[in-house]
């Protein structure tokens, strides 16, 4: 009994402490932005993580994806899809209220409603967008900010994010990021 308990104890101080220790402390030497969550400070507020979208429902701020989390949107304690397939009557209604929500928002915008809009990651936490989801709303932030359509497309080109890698997945941008730049360069009036 002694031998096992002995191997018991040594396994669970080898992984249970020390190898999470290690981990925690090169992660933090050399990825320490990354290591405590890719938070985003802003004159000294916590304002959120580059990781985790957030709900932004102002016609002045460009809109996410829908989170499938719940009880709350993204609650990254719950991260998770819906599981819904294409045929589910739940996620039919679900895309046809976010599409009736874009044109109502919009209704002169007349390019195609990109899909990343209405529907929600499989983590439904995703913090970022197409370009195409951020193109399609620049109409409708430019006139509710009372600025020129060509300046919002330039702040979207400015944060694009390149696909992962060089190769993995599509251009892209992080929601917060792009309202946070916005912000700074006309402030939002509520």
């Amino acid at each position: 009994m002694r031998p096992a308990l002995v191997l018991f104890a040594g396994l669970t101080l080898l992984c249970g402490v020390i190898y999470p220790l290690a981990i925690t402390g090169i992660g933090k030497v050399a990825f320490p932005d990354q290591a405590s969550g890719s938070l985003i400070v802003q004159n000294g507020k916590l304002i959120g993580s580059r990781l985790i979208g957030q709900e932004f429902s102002a016609p002045n701020y460009f809109w996410g994806r829908l989170s499938a989390t719940s009880p709350m949107p993204y609650n990254a304690q719950s991260s998770g899809g819906s599981n819904f397939g294409p045929s589910n009557p739940a996620l039919i209604d679900a895309v046809k209220g976010r599409v009736d929500a874009l044109k109502a928002a919009d209704p002169g915008n007349t390019l195609p409603i990109p899909v990343d809009l209405v529907t929600a990651s499989g983590s439904g936490l995703d913090p970022e967008i197409s370009l195409a989801a951020a193109y399609y709303q620049a109409g409708r932030v430019a006139r509710e900010r009372k600025l020129n359509v060509d300046t919002v497309r330039g702040i979207i080109d400015s944060l694009k994010l390149q696909p992962s890698l060089g190769f993995l997945g599509e251009p892209r941008v992080n929601v917060l990021a792009l309202n946070l730049a916005l912000d700074r360069q006309a402030p939002a009036v509520n």
